[in-house]
């Protein structure tokens, strides 16, 4: 096949906000926020010729989850003399749900499965207070932080250490900077607000998507429920105009969050029901996709706009969004500049190299991701910009 003609639309903004397990290694303007134990994006490698790798491939932890054994009934005691039995165990009160098998009308509650007092997310769900009451601030990605909530607040404490490879220290400092932000920032309202029309139409979308082969998803799935994935769509050929867009950098900034916020939320964690296993012991089915697309994108040449507007993002989504992307998918990519993402790919870590595919062709993502995806992209759905949620723009 030929290569893809290359045009001058916006250089290649790339983005890893938690696609790396943990906070990106690329910044601008030097920031207090903390930096976790992280891998460094791939695209950070390409744009910048420095090969290096962090902790992504650090020694995960051997800790693992276990469950405190009920205590033993007691016998010593004769029962009343209306009972037949003795009165049964107390149990910790995230189990005590259990000891009633569920009927079709009895609502059920996840149960996390207990852990031991020296298990880092045991230590860092004890100190949820504590973070919240020092930030102001207890809304994490629609969740509420709180003990009266255990198993959403347990499923975001656990996406903080597992970016962070089960270092409690790190994962603190990085929660507390979230909650920090997420004050300031407001998210929740960006995600919901209206942007303008001529700077930002058609450059971001939000799709679910079925059947994706191999999706770590599928165990959300009940009674032949159909789980589907979040993917985002970034279109960099869709820039018009590179000082329009990128020139106001908080402007920019505060759609490509709203972008990110809005895929965030179609996973519904404060609805969470199986848990996230701990570092290292297996995939996380609360994650995303993302699609970088950069048909018609010039890769000769980067406005200096736009790589300020790439390292703020960057900074910001990897931060802040920890472990809520699990794959990145640079389609159309001219074949040139596919052997250098390959060539970097072997001088990194593997489980780096494996959350990054390069496709010089649009339609070979139906590959990755299944038939349910647009048909530019290979898929049996209608055009992008009719399936896909976009930001609200006038």
């Amino acid at each position: 096949m030929s290569e893809k003609p290359a045009t001058t639309g916006a250089p290649p903004p790339v983005e890893a906000p938690t696609t790396a397990t943990t906070p990106a290694n690329e910044t601008e303007n030097k920031t207090t926020t903390p930096a976790p134990a992280s891998a460094d994006t791939l695209e950070d490698k390409v744009t910048n010729l420095t090969i290096t790798d962090k902790t992504t491939d650090s020694q995960p932890s051997t800790a693992q989850s276990t469950s405190s054994p009920p205590p033993a009934q007691s016998t010593s005691s004769p029962p009343p003399a209306q009972s037949t039995s003795s009165p049964p165990p107390a149990l910790h009160p995230e189990a005590a749900s259990t000891t009633v098998p569920p009927t079709s009308n009895t609502p059920t509650t996840p149960v996390w499965p207990e852990t031991p007092p020296d298990h880092p997310l045991t230590n860092l769900y004890d100190s949820i207070p504590a973070l919240v009451t020092e930030a102001q601030h207890s809304e994490i990605y629609g969740v509420e932080l709180s003990h009266s909530s255990p198993f959403p607040t347990k499923l975001i404490c656990q996406k903080f250490l597992r970016a962070n490879a089960n270092d409690l220290g790190k994962a603190k400092a990085q929660l507390l900077a979230t909650l920090k932000w997420r004050a300031e920032f407001n998210p929740l309202a960006a995600a919901e607000e209206t942007f303008e029309k001529e700077r930002f139409e058609g450059l971001g979308y939000v799709l679910e998507v079925g059947n994706v082969p191999g999706s770590a998803r599928r165990v959300l799935g009940k009674e032949g429920k159909d789980v589907k994935d979040v993917v985002t769509f970034n279109i960099y050929g869709a820039v018009k105009d590179n000082q329009k867009t990128f020139g106001d950098l908080e402007g920019f900034l505060r759609w490509r969050v709203a972008v990110m916020e809005r895929s965030v939320h179609k996973l519904d964690l404060a609805n969470a029901t199986v848990p996230i296993p701990d570092y290292g012991q297996g995939p996380d089915p609360y994650q995303g996709y993302q699609v970088h697309d950069y048909l018609r994108v010039s890769f000769l040449r980067q406005d200096p706009v736009v790589r300020a507007a790439t390292k703020k993002t960057i900074e910001t989504l990897s931060a802040y969004y920890p472990e809520t992307l699990s794959r990145k998918f640079f389609v159309n990519v001219p074949v040139i500049m596919g052997w250098l993402y390959q060539a970097v790919r072997l001088l990194v870590a593997a489980e780096t190299a494996k959350k990054f595919t390069v496709l010089s062709y649009g339609n070979l993502l139906a590959v990755e991701l299944g038939k349910d995806v647009p048909k530019e992209y290979g898929g049996d759905r209608g055009e992008l910009k009719e399936v896909g949620e976009a930001m609200k723009l006038e």
